[in-house]
């Protein structure tokens, strides 16, 4: 048997050494091995946004007034919040008196920043609503007269829910083109805390500190448009911010709202959808308890998740309909019983 020479072993292994340094296969390993980023929200919550910037820097000022409540929680930590919206449409086509709505939003977040507890409700004066908590990483929710159940395979729907709550002075910017316009007014003390007081105006139109979205053409159905949905895009495209006028209060260490009263009216003129119209938006929410732990709980009572709503499956069971089985599963138990429910590591 041919034996290597020592020259020959010994240059392999130099070839070898050499090739462990090169800077492609050092990337890939610095990549491989490195510690995962933190959140989004985790990054944004370190930038700094001067409070005292706002008035002068419309993208600093659309940053703090978008701020979602995950940001807003790793910022501030545990906090409470509460808004009040009413909605008033004045010669709503059909109508000759007003149409008032009234939604009323609290939201109590724990500590653990985005990933922490927290429990929301959204409820308004036509008894509607919903309820949504996360306690230890499981997700509940419920209608405003229904029972809690266990949302395991919703991705996503508690945190959508968190940032819809506490949007609402993000859904009165956004309704009014962006252009609240902020002009400083000194600090004051709330809670506590050192704030910056702004008034608020209606703003010219122009930049207003965002790039807007490049959304697709709509697609138009066979039969065209139904008329809610005209009026809602009429709405939508022919609106015209009239007037606004309010406060708002800026935490100075945080760059975090802390409290906001807005009143604006916008037109909408007539047209082919319908006739003119004025909409009056009201708004005041506020922060409080800063720093308190709301000790949140799971509800004491809760349905467990569901393969398939049950509405539907007992409406196949009373037609006599066989529900699908999936493949290979056994003949034993009652026919039409449901699955199993699965476990905390499955569909979540």
């Amino acid at each position: 048997m041919t034996r290597f020479p020592k020259s020959a072993i010994a240059a392999a292994l130099a070839l070898a050494a050499v090739a462990c340094q090169d800077p492609v296969d050092k990337a890939a390993k610095a990549r491989i091995f490195s510690p995962e980023d933190p959140p989004k929200v985790v990054a944004s919550a370190a930038e700094k946004l001067p409070p005292e910037d706002v008035a002068d820097n419309p993208r600093v000022a659309r940053r703090i007034l978008s701020m979602d409540a995950a940001e807003v929680t790793e910022r501030l930590g545990p906090h409470a919040y509460k808004a009040t919206v009413s909605y008033e449409w004045a010669g709503a086509p059909g109508t000759t008196t007003p149409v008032k709505l009234t939604e009323t939003r609290t939201f109590r977040a724990g500590p653990g920043g985005v990933s922490g507890d927290f429990h929301g409700v959204l409820e308004n004066n036509r008894d509607q609503g919903l309820e949504v908590m996360r306690v230890g990483g499981k997700v509940y929710a419920r209608n405003r007269y229904g029972t809690f159940r266990q949302r395991l395979r919703d991705r996503g729907m508690a945190e959508r829910s968190r940032a819809e709550l506490t949007g609402a002075i993000r859904d009165v910017d956004a309704l009014f083109r962006g252009r609240i316009l902020l002009a400083p007014q000194g600090t004051v003390t709330y809670e506590g805390r050192t704030a910056w007081r702004y008034s608020v105006d209606l703003g010219p139109e122009g930049d207003t500190g965002t790039t807007p979205a490049v959304l697709p053409a709509l697609l138009e159905p066979k039969g065209g448009r139904d008329e809610t949905t005209r009026r809602r895009l009429a709405f939508f495209e022919h609106r015209t911010p009239k007037s606004l006028s309010g406060e708002v209060l800026v935490d100075a260490s945080t760059s975090v709202v802390l409290k906001v009263r807005l009143d604006g009216r916008i037109a909408v003129p007539a047209n082919d959808a319908g006739g003119a119209a004025e909409l009056r938006m009201v708004l005041e929410s506020a922060l409080s308890e800063i720093g308190q732990d709301p000790k949140l709980q799971p509800p004491e009572n809760f349905l467990p998740d569901a393969d398939k709503p049950q509405g539907i499956a007992d409406a196949l069971d009373r037609f006599g309909i066989p529900r699908n089985k999936p493949e290979g599963a056994g003949s034993s138990g009652a026919a039409g019983a449901p699955a199993d429910e699965p476990g905390d590591d499955e569909g979540n």
